[in-house]
């Protein structure tokens, strides 16, 4: 019997979508408008799921989510712990208020913020290092507070917590957590907290090895058949090869390297890579693999690096006709993934012909629940 193991999200670009990254005048600017059409495509074609993005650039992830919770009746948001950036306490009463009134429908994203520059500029000082701190003791203190009815007497390096709170997460024990980051201590969180954990794009002969590594560490927690994995795409999908490539081609057409269109504006917004690249392992990976691609920009027949050109976090594409993605997206599952948070340009109509072309591919192996922490 085949397994309904599958689930597929969707990004909601609230910083702008384009259709040329590297063209201001193709940006599609901000709206309730442009969320909507995008939010109306993914609820209803089958996404289990539908990342919210944070950067200065982005509208409240939070409030978006809820807003969208109200008008949507399938899709759960998938909404950021920013580590350092809110109270445990008060994180732990949002999220389960939204789980409660969304019947089950929340995601939590784990984030400890890409950029330095960026983060202090928001008022944080902690460096990296500390905001990984900082999360780990958080997720702890919201796991205690949601299967607590008595103080929890939480005595940590950054937190002192001795409360009960209500409601409880519907979902039981709780909404399950994605993360994504390739630092040693995003690995290790990852390990000991995650139900999912979301890699930024590889090979899949090197998304399997780095699965082994994470499910060894997982088992020193005793998690290792509580983590999930999963690949945070793009997809640049047309009817045939030729017409995917050359949408791809005029994706970045004009780029210059590493002017990213999905940072911070602000007069020093050139250095805005540099200070990614000290800051973020993953980016950093994803800007290797890159370099490795050569003038191609190929890691393999349909996967393509040239997003990473011009936008920090994911970039990585999988490029072809829904056979051809569809196939390369196999190869990720066969590795050990199970979820696929994915985005294309323009994003509506990007989703629609994923959901159109693609899903249906995977007929009777997508679930239709949430992955289940545990």
């Amino acid at each position: 019997m085949t397994e309904r193991n599958l689930t597929f999200g969707w990004f909601l670009p609230t910083s702008g979508d384009s259709t040329c990254l590297a063209d201001p005048a193709a940006r599609l600017p901000q709206s309730r408008a442009l969320f909507d059409e995008i939010v109306d495509v993914v609820d209803n074609a089958g996404f289990t799921y539908m990342l919210m993005p944070v950067n200065a650039a982005c509208w409240e992830a939070t409030v978006v989510g809820a807003y969208y919770i109200a008008r949507t009746k399938h899709v759960a948001p998938l909404v950021a712990l920013r580590s350092a950036y809110c109270n445990p306490v008060l994180s732990a009463k949002m999220f389960a208020t939204l789980d409660q009134m969304s019947g089950g429908r929340l995601c939590i994203n784990l984030i400890a913020g890409i950029n330095d520059d960026d983060t202090k500029a928001d008022g944080i000082p902690d460096d990296k290092t500390t905001r990984y701190e900082k999360m780990d003791e958080e997720v702890q203190i919201m796991k205690r507070l949601w299967s607590s009815n008595a103080p929890i007497g939480f005595f940590g390096k950054h937190y002192q917590v001795d409360t009960a709170i209500e409601p409880k997460p519907l979902q039981q024990p709780h909404p399950p957590f994605f993360l994504g980051g390739g630092s040693e201590q995003a690995l290790e969180i990852s390990a000991k907290h995650s139900t999912v954990h979301l890699f930024w794009g590889d090979r899949p002969s090197g998304i399997a090895a780095k699965i082994q590594d994470l499910k060894a560490r997982a088992r020193r927690h005793g998690r290792e058949a509580q983590l999930g994995f999963g690949m945070r795409l793009q997809i640049v999908c047309a009817e045939t090869e030729d017409e995917a490539w050359a949408d791809a081609e005029r994706l970045i057409a004009g780029a210059t390297r590493f002017e990213l269109a999905n940072m911070r504006t602000r007069p020093n917004a050139a250095n805005a890579a540099e200070g990614i690249r000290r800051t973020s392992e993953a980016n950093r990976q994803v800007w290797k693999l890159l370099e490795e691609s050569g003038e191609s920009m190929k890691l393999g027949p349909h996967l393509w690096t040239g997003i990473s050109t011009v936008r920090a976090g994911a970039g990585i594409a999988v490029v072809g006709n829904p056979e051809q993605v569809a196939a390369t997206l196999e190869e990720f599952v066969q590795a050990g993934c199970t979820s696929f948070c994915l985005s294309g340009y323009p994003h509506a109509k990007a989703a629609r012909i994923f959901a159109e072309k693609v899903m249906p591919r995977f007929q009777g192996r997508i679930s239709d629940v949430l992955p289940q922490a545990a």
